[in-house]
């Protein structure tokens, strides 16, 4: 696993030999930046990743100039490699967060111009999830809501949502607030 572009371009990921995670494959992640690319700036925004697992997509983000990211990671052992990773990559503009995706929603107070979730895709309330984001009210105005899900699911008949592209088995779907 490597980042795809930015200032920490072509830096290796290791994640633990004993991932519980499904991490975003470097096709699908390519692709997605391609897509937010010409959607928006990402000097000086603020990410929220949701089910983090290796990170590897916040690490994106910071690469290409978001302000801070912060990455929600219930799994302790993929907790433990991230804050390792940010170490060793020396970012600054990362925190990771150790608790439950529901409960952080629940409690957060920030708001995000972006909010990233890739949760596993057998989990049994990822139909609730866009729904739980915008109740949740962290998003700003205008702000993107990107969920990774499998060919399985749809989320076309969902407010706010925009579109869903797939690369392989992987499928984003895209979601908007109002500005």
């Amino acid at each position: 696993m490597r980042i795809i572009g930015g200032k920490y371009k072509g830096r290796r990921i290791v994640p633990s030999a004993n991932l519980k995670a499904r991490p975003t494959t470097d096709f699908a992640k390519e692709g997605l930046f391609n897509i937010l690319n010409n959607k928006i700036d990402f000097e000086g925004i603020t990410i929220l990743d949701l089910f983090s697992g290796t990170g590897s997509i916040s690490y994106e983000f910071v690469s290409r100039g978001a302000a801070q990211a912060h990455l929600v990671e219930k799994d302790y052992n993929n907790f433990s490699v991230i804050k390792k990773t940010i170490k060793e990559l020396e970012i600054t503009n990362i925190k990771p967060i150790h608790i439950d995706v529901v409960a952080y929603l629940k409690t957060c107070k920030i708001k995000y111009d972006l909010i990233f979730a890739d949760p596993p895709f057998n989990l049994s309330w990822i139909d609730e999830l866009p729904d739980l984001i915008f109740n949740s009210n962290i998003l700003r105005n205008g702000g993107l809501f990107i969920l990774e899900h499998s060919k399985s699911k749809k989320f076309s008949d969902r407010p706010f949502f925009l579109e869903t592209r797939s690369y392989g088995e992987v499928y984003f779907s895209f979601f908007q607030t109002s500005i």
